[in-house]
């Protein structure tokens, strides 16, 4: 995390629960910003100097329409970005919550919804 320290402009942050940003925080470059989808039933706290030094900013947004989800999956394409995730089957969702409880989370959770035993 050190290494990576004022190299990002922007940070999408879909955990749903209760986390620190300062971590997040220390990622952003100068006006990077940190924009929260991830809908977190309590309020996140962050140190205001930690976004004040940096003219850094922290934004919300609401998954948006099909409009909205191809103009970031261009915006994605153009720039090479991917993401890194772990595809789990539905036999394994109960797991998957129990991990995301214990905050044993690397990679975002994908559903194998088409692979998975629905019978």
């Amino acid at each position: 995390m050190e290494k990576a320290s004022n190299t990002l402009d922007y940070i999408l942050d879909t955990v749903p629960v209760v986390h620190p940003l300062e971590s997040y925080l220390s990622l952003l470059k100068f006006e990077g910003k940190l924009i929260i989808i991830g809908a977190v039933p309590r309020p996140l706290q962050f140190i205001a100097s930690d976004l004040i030094l940096g003219k850094k900013s922290i934004s919300g947004s609401f998954v948006g329409g099909i409009e909205e989800t191809q103009e970031l999956l261009d915006f994605w394409a153009e720039r090479g970005l991917t993401s890194m995730i772990e595809i789990v089957k539905m036999d394994y969702v109960n797991k998957a919550f129990e991990r995301m409880e214990r905050n044993d989370v690397r990679y975002r959770f994908v559903l194998d919804v088409a692979g998975s035993n629905l019978e």
